[in-house]
């Protein structure tokens, strides 16, 4: 009767899923609460709210080949919650950080919040530049050619999502965890995302490479 749950237990025993924490950054209002809702519950709140200090979800993915177990903190945007986030950023595998592609001041402020991802964590994290809203693209005040240039630049992963029509949001939480596992065999110490990106989105994303491109 027990049969279900021993492999179960036995499998958790000898692998668990690691468990990988995510902390999404960026202004205020660019969507940082939308792209986790629309990944967790696969819905759009149209009313806004601002998040109010730190949030915390928790969501295991489970991929053709292993277990992810995924850690998103939801930080504020406003400025006076600026204070807390350094600690957030501090244990974190991997740095999401969100602008409004309708917004040219909240793409501005990304350098600033990749600063203090760099300043915690070196280069001992995945950092993901997400242009959100992308519905919007009328409204457009960031090229896609500038923010893949910024990107480029400065060595990170790139993507536009909308949260709002679920575009590219479960492409962007699948290439994050498909690039984890690459940073560990190499070691922590000279762990390169960028290599352990390109190879991993080549090999085993192309859908979520092409669409960013």
């Amino acid at each position: 009767m027990d049969q279900p749950t021993t492999p179960v237990t036995a499998d958790f025993s000898s692998s668990p899923p690691k468990r990988t924490k995510i902390v999404l950054l960026g202004d205020q209002s660019v969507g940082k609460t939308s792209l986790i809702t629309r990944f967790m519950y696969d819905t759009f709140d149209n009313t806004y709210q601002a998040t109010i200090g730190i949030d915390f979800l928790s969501k295991t993915m489970y991929l053709e080949d292993r277990t992810v177990r995924l850690q998103l903190w939801d930080t504020a945007g406003q400025e006076r919650f600026r204070s807390l986030i350094p600690s957030y950023i501090r244990d974190s595998s991997v740095a999401i950080v969100v602008f409004d592609i309708t917004n040219r001041q909240s793409f501005l402020s990304t350098t600033k919040w990749i600063e203090d991802v760099r300043s915690e964590r070196g280069n001992d994290v995945i950092i993901v530049l997400v242009g959100n809203k992308a519905d919007l693209s009328d409204k457009r005040q960031v090229t896609l050619e500038e923010a893949t240039a910024k990107s480029t630049q400065l060595n990170i992963m790139f993507m536009e999502t909308s949260a709002k029509a679920g575009h590219n949001v479960k492409s962007l939480f699948k290439k994050i965890a498909l690039s984890l596992p690459g940073m560990e065999k190499e070691g922590q110490n000279d762990a390169n995302t960028k290599i352990d990106v390109t190879t991993q989105s080549a090999g085993e994303v192309p859908e979520a490479s092409q669409c960013n491109c």
